[in-house]
C-alpha cells in the first residue's frame, strides 16, 4: 500500500484503481516499466520536467496529489478488485477538496461512479464528467499503464493535454 499524497489546496488529484505490483515493490506510484504516467504528466504540461517514480512525494509542490480506489490490494491488473473502499477514498478526496479529481483510466472512473452511486458505469467516458466528488470537478484520462495499450500513445497524450488545458 502506498500512502495517499493528499492535502488541501491541490489543483488535481490523480486516482488509479490499485497500486500495481511493481509500484508496491518499489514503494512509489506508477513504477512499472511500461507505465507512461510520468511521461504523460510532463508532456501534457503538469510538471516542468519529467519526474521519476522516486520523486512522487514531490508532487504536492506542483499542486498534484495521488490516491487509489483500492488501498489494500497490490496487483498488476484491475480484474477482480473490490471497490468497496471507494466511499472512504471519496471522503478523503472531499476533505482535501482539490479543484479536480482525475481518474487514471475508464476502469477507475466507472468503478468510482458505480460505488458512489453517481452514475452508471456505461455513462462514464473519457473527458470531463457531469458529476463532482464534493466540490471537485472530475475528468477521466486514458489509463497510463502499459497493460492498457489499446489506445496509441499520441491519443492518450491528446486527452491528457486536453485535461491540462481545462485545469489552467
Amino acid at each position: 500500500m502506498l500512502p495517499d499524497l493528499l492535502r488541501p489546496g491541490l489543483n488535481v488529484v490523480f486516482c488509479g484503481t490499485a497500486v500495481a505490483t511493481a509500484s508496491a515493490e518499489r514503494g512509489h506510484y506508477y513504477s512499472g516499466r511500461g507505465n507512461k504516467f510520468w511521461q504523460l504528466l510532463h508532456e501534457s504540461g503538469f510538471t516542468p520536467t519529467r519526474l521519476t517514480p522516486e520523486a512522487d512525494a514531490s508532487l504536492p509542490a506542483y499542486g498534484i496529489g495521488m490516491t487509489d480506489l483500492v488501498k489494500d490490494v497490490a496487483q498488476s491488473h484491475d480484474r477482480g478488485l473490490d471497490y468497496g473502499g471507494a466511499n472512504e477514498v471519496a471522503g478523503h478526496l472531499i476533505s482535501a477538496a482539490p479543484q479536480w479529481v482525475a481518474f487514471n483510466g475508464l476502469t477507475a472512473g466507472r468503478a468510482a461512479a458505480k460505488q458512489l452511486g453517481i452514475a452508471l458505469p456505461k455513462e462514464v467516458t473519457l473527458g470531463e464528467q457531469p458529476w463532482t466528488i464534493g466540490p471537485s470537478r472530475v475528468f477521466v484520462v486514458p489509463n497510463s499503464s502499459g497493460a492498457h495499450a489499446t489506445m496509441p500513445y499520441y491519443e492518450k497524450h491528446r486527452w491528457w493535454t486536453q485535461f491540462r488545458q481545462v485545469t489552467l
